[in-house]
């Protein structure tokens, strides 16, 4: 499942964390063709899209707080590494509040340091296994230097012009995805999904995969 915008100023109790071994079971089976609608949706307008021409663009919206995001990471992680060549990922930190802009920032910066696959599932260990609450600029600096990065250029980035425009530029892409709860993937600008939608967050990959077949043969 996901988690629903209504429920992130409680999602700590009693959160139903998925299985990520469950997670990762089948989601390459043959599964039954997805239905617009129920299990996905068609957007309207389309999204914007960063991958070049010839590619497919598959978007993860999720939160560093979400528990369901940090369950979900380690099969998503597995899904991204069996992906074809013809499809990009990009991960778009979400901010449904003001609250959510720093771990927005985090992300961000770890991106244009080059650090996202060093430290990104990190974060997640730090919030939900080390109960670490990184939510604002100098707790979330203070611990990136204990990960031996340079706290000076982190800060830099942080609240550099280029990621204070990243991090606006996707919560303008949550909004025309019309996001209401993470994890959730979105397909070419064109389509979306999430584990409510699709009854599971293995289910949503299966639709994600029917999703990239009909973009690529240009459905």
């Amino acid at each position: 499942m996901n988690m629903q915008r209504r429920q992130f100023g409680q999602f700590a109790a009693g959160a139903a964390l998925l299985s990520s071994a469950a997670l990762v079971s089948g989601v390459h089976a043959q599964p039954k063709k997805p239905q617009a609608g129920t299990e996905y949706q068609v957007l309207d307008p389309r999204a914007t899209v960063d991958a070049p021409a010839g590619k497919i663009e598959v978007v993860e919206f999720f939160w560093y707080n979400c528990p369901h995001c940090n369950a979900f990471e380690p099969a998503l992680e597995s899904w991204i590494k069996k992906l074809p060549k013809d499809v990009v990922v990009r991960r778009v930190p979400v901010a449904f509040q003001d609250s959510f802009v720093p771990q927005q920032r985090l992300y961000y910066a770890l991106e244009a340091m080059g650090l996202v696959e060093k430290l990104h599932v990190k974060v997640f260990t730090a919030i939900h296994g080390e109960k670490i609450r990184l939510e604002k600029g100098d707790v979330i600096a203070d611990w990136v230097a204990r990960q031996g990065v340079d706290k000076s250029k982190f800060l830099e980035q942080y609240n550099s012009f280029t990621v204070a425009t990243k991090a606006t530029r996707a919560t303008q892409l949550q909004n025309t995805y019309k996001i209401e709860g993470v994890p959730a993937l979105g397909v070419a600008g064109r389509f979306y999904t999430d584990g409510t939608m699709a009854r599971s967050m293995e289910r949503a990959l299966q639709v994600v995969d029917a999703l990239i077949v009909d973009v690529r043969a240009g459905r």
